[in-house]
């Protein structure tokens, strides 16, 4: 099965080229099956060559938020074995990883300032009362 472009965001398309590929033995269920065929997965995306196509705004949105699936050498890493072929696996490691990069390049929302309750502001002010109310009872009293 062989490697596609990914198109993440709106109008961007990285190259099939900046991706590689690995198969390994999966593991889990499967019998015999499992011991001889290599289907699972592990994609990796060179995020160096992809920043002439995201931008170095979008390459480090993109390795912040997905900061633990980072190898050593700074590649994207994503892994799929949920199924017993390896052109599934393929297929769903590729719409994963279109996924995360659409998420992880979608800009942060900004935050709408919110207010305090009326009936927030006065359980807080009812607490405070019944606290000072039991502090002020702890006092020494004269003997």
């Amino acid at each position: 099965m062989p490697l596609r472009d990914l198109h993440v965001g709106r109008r961007r398309v990285l190259p099939r080229q900046l991706l590689t590929q690995r198969f390994a033995r999966s593991g889990g269920a499967g019998g015999q099956h499992v011991n001889k065929v290599e289907t699972k997965v592990e994609l990796r995306l060179d995020l160096d060559g992809a920043e002439a196509i995201l931008g170095p705004v979008g390459t480090e949105r993109v390795r912040t938020r997905l900061a633990g699936r980072l190898d050593a050498s700074g590649r994207l890493r994503i892994t799929c074995d949920e199924h017993r072929e390896r052109g599934r696996n393929l297929d769903t490691a590729l719409e994963r990883l279109e996924a995360l990069l659409s998420d992880a390049l979608r800009p942060p929302r900004p935050r709408r300032p919110t207010r305090p309750t009326r009936a927030s502001k006065e359980r807080r002010l009812a607490t405070k009362r019944r606290r000072s109310q039991r502090k002020r009872e702890r006092g020494t009293g004269d003997d």
